[in-house]
């Protein structure tokens, strides 16, 4: 996850005010997606699931 500004290729959505970006090629590999903040005695952050998570490995579930 990163700050970032809209392009032209990007899928926009808004979810409870906050804006949401993400390539729409990548975002037909990967949705749905779901982001989860947690928080947790170490901190909070943010958790990505992905249709990745059904294949396991590196990208599957992402904080940050």
């Amino acid at each position: 996850m990163a700050l970032d500004e809209s392009r032209e290729n990007d899928e926009v959505f808004n979810e409870k005010g906050i804006v949401f970006l993400i390539n729409k090629e990548l975002f037909d590999q990967v949705k749905p997606i779901s982001i989860d903040f947690f928080e947790s005695p170490l901190g909070g952050g943010f958790t990505v699931q992905s249709a990745l998570s059904k294949q396991g490995g590196c990208g599957s579930t992402c904080s940050c």
